[in-house]
C-alpha cells in the first residue's frame, strides 16, 4: 500500500488545550517559523497515522470566531479560504474543552460552513466526572454532522482514537450544521446565483473580512453590488452569531447535561454556594455590607488629615502672599475647590480596591451570573449587569460597555438606566452629607450607621435602575430575544501588582478628570462670588455701617458681616437668589442652589462649589470644609442649614438626578441622537426633584 500525505489543521479557542493536542500528535517532530510577510508564529508537525498515512499537522493561532479582529485570526481565515496554499487542510480538527463547549462551538459551526471535513475534539474529559458533566455523543454527532473524539491531552487519553478518526476524514459529512444564509435570504440567494460554483460562506467571509478567496476579491464583489455599509455588515454578523447560539443552545440542551449536585471539585462546590438561589444573594449582600462599612471606617483618618491640610494651605496662602485678587483666588477659590475633591481620595481608592479584588478573584463573574436571573424579570439580560456594575466607577465607560449587547432594545434600556447606579462622582457628595446628618454610631456594637446609609444609597440607585428598565421594557414596543453567555473563570488569589495598578489608574483618572473641571469651575465661581453689580455690592461697608451704627461688633465680626453681605449681592448671589424660590421647598438655600447648578457639569463639583462659596463668604480660612458646612445657619430662623431633613433631601436628589455633562455626551454618541440624553436629563432630574421635595416635607 502506497503512503498517503494529508494536511491536518488544528483550530480552537485560546486555552482549550489545542497546543497540547498538537504536541501529543506530533511529539518532537515539529518545525516553528513565521507566516510569509508577518510575525505570526507558524507551527507544523509531522505525525504517522494508521493505514500508512502521514500527516502534516498545522497548529493554527487560537481564535474565537472567523470574524477576524487580529493578524492571528486573519492567518486562520486566509489558510481556510485558499485551496492553492500548500498547507490547505484536507481535514480540520476543532479542539474544544468540555467546560466551555457552548462558547467553543461558535467557531466549530462557522468552520463547518466552509464545507471542509471537520472533526470535533472535546478535550479535558478527565474533568467530566469532577464537574458532573455527561455528553450524549451520538446525538451531538447527528446534530453537528461530524465525528467527535473525546480526549484528555493532559493524561494522553483518546489520542490514538483521534488518529484513527482522522484517517476516515473522507467519510465525514461536509454539510453545514445550519443555514446561516437565512439571516438575509434575498441577499444570499442573489449571491448564490451570481457565483454558483463558489462556496457561499467563503464569499460571505470575503465580504465581511479583509481577505481574498480564489480569484475573487472585494473589487469583484463591488462590481456586482454585493458590498454593504459597515453598520449593515455588523448587524448581519450579529444576527449570524445569535442564530448560531440559538442552534448551539438547542443542541446542548439535550446533548450536554450538567449535574452540579454530583460535581466534586473545589470550584464546583464553591460555585454551588456562591451562586445558590438563596445563599448566593445573602453572601453578596454581606460582601457589599462589609465593603461599605470598611469604606467609612478606614477612610476617616486620612480624610480628616487631607481636609485639615487644605484648610492650613488656604490660611497660609492668605497670610503669606501679598494682598490682592490673585491671593484671594488662590486662598478662597482654587485651594478650597481642589481640596473639596481630594479629601475623598481615600474613600474612592478603597472602593476601587474592593472592586478590583472581586474582579481578580473571579467572584465578580459569579455576581454577573447571579444577577442574570433577576435581570431577565425586568426585560434585561445578564449582559446588562456588566455596565450596571461597572457604573459604580463611572457611567461613561459603563455606557460604552453596552456595545457587547446585540439587541438594540436591551442596549438602549441599559444605556438609559445606567446613570442611576451610584458612580464614584457621587461618593464625595454622599460622604460629606452623611458625615453631617447621620450620627457616627454603631448598632449592636458592629454596624456603623454611616456605612449602612452609604450602602442603602447604592442599593437605591441599583434598584431604581432595575425599576426604570422594567418600565422602559413595557414602554418601548420592540420585540427581542437574546442569549447570555458568561465564562466562569477559575478562582484565584488576586495578584497584588494587578490590583495596585488597577486602583492607581482608576483613582488617577478620577482625580485628574474631576480636577480639571473643578479647577475651571472654582475660578469661575470665585470671580462670580468676588464681584457684583450695583450699589449693594460696591458700597457694602457703608450700608452695613449705617445699619449697625447703634451696635458694637468686634473687627472680625464686622469683616465677616461685610464678606457675607457682599457674597449675597455678588453675581453668584444674585443667581442663587433668583432660583431660591424653586429650591426652598426642598430645604435648600441659595448657596446650595448654586452648588446644584454647578454640579450639573459633574456631581463631584458640589462639595468644591460650597467650599469656594463659604471661603469667599467668610474670613476664617483655617476651618475645614466639613466644619464650615456644619456651622452654616439660616439667617432668618437661626437653624442649621444642613439638618437631617435637608441632608436626606440632598442625598436622594443626588441619587436620582442626571448631573454629568460627559454622560449626556456619551449617551448622544452611543444612540446617535439628542433625543435620549434629553430624556435622561429631564426625567431623571424631574424625578429627583419630586423625591427630594417629598422627603424634606415629610421629615422637616
Amino acid at each position: 500500500m502506497s503512503k498517503q500525505n494529508i494536511n491536518v489543521a488544528l483550530i480552537g479557542n485560546p486555552n482549550t488545550g489545542k497546543t497540547s493536542v498538537f504536541n501529543q500528535l506530533t511529539g518532537l517532530n515539529q518545525q516553528v517559523g513565521n507566516y510569509p510577510g508577518i510575525t505570526v508564529e507558524k507551527k507544523v508537525g509531522f505525525c504517522k497515522l494508521p493505514n500508512n498515512i502521514n500527516a502534516n499537522v498545522i497548529d493554527l493561532p487560537g481564535t474565537y470566531s472567523l470574524n477576524a479582529s487580529s493578524a492571528d485570526e486573519n492567518v486562520v481565515i486566509e489558510l481556510l479560504l485558499n485551496k492553492k496554499d500548500k498547507l490547505f487542510p484536507d481535514v480540520i480538527v476543532v479542539v474544544s474543552e468540555v467546560e466551555n463547549l457552548k462558547r467553543n462551538l461558535l467557531l466549530f459551526t462557522q468552520i463547518k460552513d466552509l464545507e471542509i471535513p471537520t472533526i470535533l475534539v472535546i478535550n479535558m474529559i478527565d474533568r467530566m466526572q469532577l464537574k458532573g458533566i455527561s455528553l450524549d455523543i451520538p446525538f451531538l454527532e447527528e446534530q453537528l454532522k461530524t465525528k467527535i473524539a473525546l480526549v484528555s491531552s493532559r493524561k494522553n487519553i483518546g489520542i490514538s482514537e483521534l488518529k484513527t478518526l482522522i484517517t476516515t476524514y473522507k467519510t465525514i459529512s461536509t454539510e453545514p450544521c445550519l443555514n446561516a444564509s437565512s439571516i438575509d435570504d434575498e441577499y444570499f440567494n442573489s449571491l448564490r446565483k451570481t457565483f454558483p460554483n463558489q462556496s457561499l460562506y467563503k464569499l460571505w467571509l470575503v465580504i465581511t473580512q479583509d481577505v481574498n478567496f480564489a480569484d475573487l476579491n472585494r473589487k469583484t464583489l463591488e462590481i456586482h453590488s454585493f458590498t454593504k455599509t459597515k453598520s449593515e455588515l455588523k448587524n448581519l454578523q450579529q444576527q449570524e452569531t445569535i442564530k448560531r447560539y440559538q442552534f448551539i443552545n438547542n443542541t446542548l440542551k439535550i446533548g450536554r447535561k450538567v449535574d452540579s449536585a454530583s460535581a466534586t471539585d473545589f470550584r464546583s462546590q464553591l460555585d454551588r454556594v456562591l451562586t445558590h438561589k438563596f445563599w448566593g444573594y445573602l453572601i453578596f449582600f454581606v460582601v457589599l455590607f462589609g465593603i461599605f462599612q470598611s469604606i467609612f471606617e478606614w477612610s476617616k483618618i486620612p480624610m480628616d488629615l487631607i481636609d485639615s491640610s487644605f484648610a492650613f494651605l488656604s490660611t497660609a496662602a492668605s497670610e503669606n502672599l501679598p494682598p490682592g485678587a490673585f491671593t484671594n483666588l488662590i486662598a478662597q477659590g482654587i485651594i478650597p475647590g481642589i481640596g473639596g475633591i481630594l479629601m475623598f481620595i481615600p474613600q474612592i481608592t478603597f472602593l476601587f480596591l474592593f472592586i478590583s479584588i472581586l474582579e481578580e478573584s473571579g467572584y465578580m463573574s459569579r455576581v454577573v451570573f447571579l444577577m442574570d436571573k433577576i435581570m431577565r424579570r425586568f426585560g434585561l439580560s445578564g449582559k446588562s449587569v456588566v455596565p450596571l456594575i461597572s457604573g459604580t466607577a463611572c457611567a461613561i465607560p459603563a455606557i460604552m460597555a453596552t456595545r457587547n449587547i446585540e439587541n438594540w432594545k436591551e442596549r438602549l434600556i441599559t444605556i438609559l438606566v445606567t446613570p442611576f447606579t451610584t458612580c464614584s462622582a457621587r461618593l464625595p457628595v454622599y460622604a460629606i452629607i452623611i458625615g453631617l446628618v447621620i450620627p457616627d454610631k454603631r448598632v449592636f456594637g458592629v454596624v456603623n450607621m454611616q456605612g449602612l446609609t452609604l450602602m442603602i444609597l447604592y442599593l437605591i440607585g441599583f434598584g431604581m435602575a432595575i425599576i426604570s428598565a422594567f418600565i422602559l421594557n413595557k414602554v418601548l414596543k420592540l420585540q427581542c430575544k437574546t442569549f447570555f453567555v458568561v465564562e466562569m473563570p477559575n478562582y484565584k488569589l488576586p495578584m497584588f501588582k494587578n490590583v495596585v495598578i488597577n486602583v492607581v489608574e482608576k483613582t488617577k483618572a478620577f482625580v485628574f478628570g474631576a480636577g480639571k473641571i473643578i479647577l475651571a469651575i472654582s475660578v469661575i465661581l470665585w470671580f462670580l462670588a468676588s464681584y457684583g453689580p450695583g450699589e449693594k455690592f460696591n458700597n457694602a461697608e457703608t450700608i452695613l455701617a449705617a445699619q449697625n451704627k447703634n451696635t458694637t461688633f468686634s473687627k472680625d465680626e464686622i469683616e465677616g458681616q461685610i464678606a457675607a453681605y457682599k457674597l449675597e449681592n455678588s453675581y453668584i448671589g444674585v443667581m442663587g437668589k433668583t432660583i431660591e424660590p424653586l429650591i426652598t421647598p426642598l430645604g435648600y438655600d441659595w448657596k446650595i442652589g448654586i452648588a446644584l447648578i454647578s454640579s450639573f457639569a459633574a456631581r463631584e463639583v458640589f462639595v468644591g462649589t460650597l467650599a469656594t462659596i463659604y471661603s469667599v463668604g467668610g474670613n476664617d480660612n483655617d476651618t475645614t470644609i466639613k466644619n464650615k458646612m456644619a456651622e452654616e445657619v439660616n439667617p432668618k430662623t437661626g437653624e442649621k442649614i444642613f439638618d437631617f431633613a435637608t441632608g436626606i433631601s440632598l442625598l436622594l436628589f443626588y441619587a436620582f438626578a442626571m448631573q454629568c455633562a460627559s454622560t449626556l455626551a456619551i449617551t448622544k454618541k452611543e444612540t446617535n441622537s439628542w433625543k435620549w440624553p434629553l430624556v435622561q436629563l429631564f426625567i431623571m432630574s424631574g424625578f429627583a426633584y419630586i423625591v427630594a421635595l417629598i422627603a424634606f416635607q415629610i421629615l422637616k
